[in-house]
């Protein structure tokens, strides 16, 4: 896995190792995922944005799902599209951190948990409100 010298781009075509993988795609300028079929979760282009690498994928499966298009990388429709992206590269902020965390999970299950906890008291309220007003 490197980059030839007098270019920054890297190929993947070889898989990095997990040991290799933090470090090969945080050294990339941008994962390209030219992806030509209805990706269903897109682990790679999460993994790329948890080592702060933006992301050009094609708009297949879950990646508008994952990328934030002009947030988080780009999302396009061919080839011509992928290569004008890489021009907007520098305008993106990194917002894996707000997205995909454990902190972030845990804290939206909380919010889950308590608006679930609250309607287990109104709707508990209520019932016990019904049972009395039929023994009246």
């Amino acid at each position: 896995m490197r980059a030839h010298a007098d270019c920054p781009l890297r190929s993947a075509s070889l898989r990095p190792s997990d040991g290799e993988k933090s470090s090969f795609l945080s050294g990339a300028v941008a994962l390209l995922a030219p992806i030509a079929w209805p990706e269903p979760f897109g682990l790679v282009l999460i993994e790329a944005m948890a080592c702060g690498t933006p992301v050009i994928a094609f708009d297949r499966g879950s990646v508008p799902e994952i990328v934030e298009d002009g947030l988080t990388g780009f999302v396009v429709e061919s080839k011509e599209e992928a290569v004008a992206a890489t021009d907007r590269l520098s305008r993106l902020s990194q917002r894996f951190e707000e997205r995909f965390t454990a902190r972030r999970m845990a804290r939206e299950y909380l919010v889950v948990y308590r608006s679930l906890i609250e309607f287990d008291r109104t709707f508990t309220c209520a019932r016990r409100k019904a049972r009395r007003g039929r023994r009246r």
